[in-house]
């Protein structure tokens, strides 16, 4: 004879925490492809990020370009959900994380020049403590709206 368990229901917070989640970590991942190249007109940057993360990504992808400079590898990212709101239906969800970019460093991007493949200094990375805000849009996505970083040795 076999018995069957039935699977507890997913509330719509844990679903919407997923989604932020992935979110957030599609937004890291898609801001390290850009900076490979300094592509800071990545389309994949806005399907994670709107408002004033986005403007920070891009600005700082655009810096990075301008000053010829790109990045290698990526950020390792653990987050958690430390709020939703509306907690029954969300659509505001914060985020905790304790990043690390010590595997994402930037380099002299300047072919023919001394310089070329070399670390750019100051640009040490490490393990940094990251708050974000992650919210839906009318479009059905979430999105993360805004971030703040810490210093290297935050967490």
């Amino acid at each position: 004879m076999r018995s069957s368990v039935t699977p507890t229901p997913t509330s719509a917070a844990d679903i919407a925490s997923g989604e932020a989640v992935a979110a957030y970590l599609g937004m890291w991942q898609a801001t390290a492809i850009a900076s490979h190249t300094s592509d800071w007109q990545a389309s994949e940057l806005s399907r994670y990020a709107s408002g004033s993360a986005l403007q920070v990504i891009t600005g700082a992808l655009y810096a990075d370009r301008y000053n010829k400079v790109i990045s290698r590898g990526q950020s390792v990212n653990h987050p958690t959900v430390t709020s939703t709101e509306p907690s029954a239906a969300p659509t505001t969800i914060l985020l905790a994380d304790c990043g690390d970019d010590s595997g994402w460093q930037k380099y002299h991007a300047n072919p023919g020049q001394a310089d070329d493949g070399q670390l750019v200094a100051g640009s040490p990375g490490g393990r940094r403590q990251i708050s974000a805000e992650v919210k839906l849009h009318q479009d059905g996505v979430w999105r993360v709206t805004r971030f703040a970083a810490g210093s290297v040795g935050s967490c």
